[in-house]
């Protein structure tokens, strides 16, 4: 199974797409479906969802989380995560039964803001290949960081366009999320990808841009 586990949708202040654009996007480069992980908010999981029904799509619900430690992607979640304060959105991560990922703990200038080695016991897996941060050497750190802890390896794309959804994504022996989520907290996950056209950096630009000038924009994308 080939889960793209970071991704965010016009829903987030700076995504330029819907959800089901990026599902269509992943599903045509081979992979089972997405997580939707916009920043700090889950207005866009009924879309998602009824856009994975539609494609016969794999969803995972999530939410990424700007802490004051650095970004939380919460994944296999029920409900949205309110807290901002690190500890307590970890908590309500696991209060729901959810996974808890470390986002590009080593690219600049989003990267963990302390020492990661602190917070160890507080994740259940690295984001070990994003394909929107330009530089390889902190993809790297990310997996030898996971390595050194036994943590799940994870691949995301980091979308914040329909083209980028898919280029990056985690693997697992799984034929359903359960499955998944399963392989993920025994540590038997993969992570796969390339990097996506460095242009597309300027996408959350644009977004919050088409944002700022057209508030509605989002509901006729």
């Amino acid at each position: 199974m080939k889960i793209d586990c970071h991704n965010h949708s016009y829903w987030s202040s700076d995504g330029l797409h819907s959800p089901e654009q990026l599902i269509i996007s992943a599903l045509k480069k081979g992979l089972d479906g997405i997580a939707l992980t916009d920043h700090d908010t889950t207005k866009g999981w009924p879309e998602a969802i009824e856009a994975a029904k539609k494609h016969n799509a794999l969803l995972i619900l999530g939410q990424e989380i700007k802490t004051e430690k650095g970004d939380v992607l919460g994944l296999f979640l029920s409900r949205e995560i309110k807290n901002r304060n690190f500890l307590e959105t970890i908590k309500e991560i696991k209060d729901q039964g959810g996974i808890a990922v470390a986002a590009h703990p080593f690219h600049f200038p989003e990267q963990f803001r302390e020492d990661i080695r602190g917070y160890v016991k507080f994740f259940d897996g690295v984001e070990v290949f994003n394909s929107r941060g330009p530089i390889p050497l902190f993809d790297k750190k990310a997996l030898n960081f996971a390595k050194a802890y036994d943590l799940a390896f994870f691949g995301g794309s980091d979308a914040h366009l329909q083209q980028m959804s898919g280029n990056a994504y985690t693997e697992a022996e799984a034929s359903t999320l359960d499955e998944f989520k399963k392989a993920i907290l025994d540590k038997k996950t993969k992570a796969f990808g390339k990097k996506s056209n460095w242009v597309y950096l300027i996408a959350p630009t644009l977004a919050r841009i088409a944002s700022s000038i057209f508030p509605s924009w989002r509901k006729k994308n």
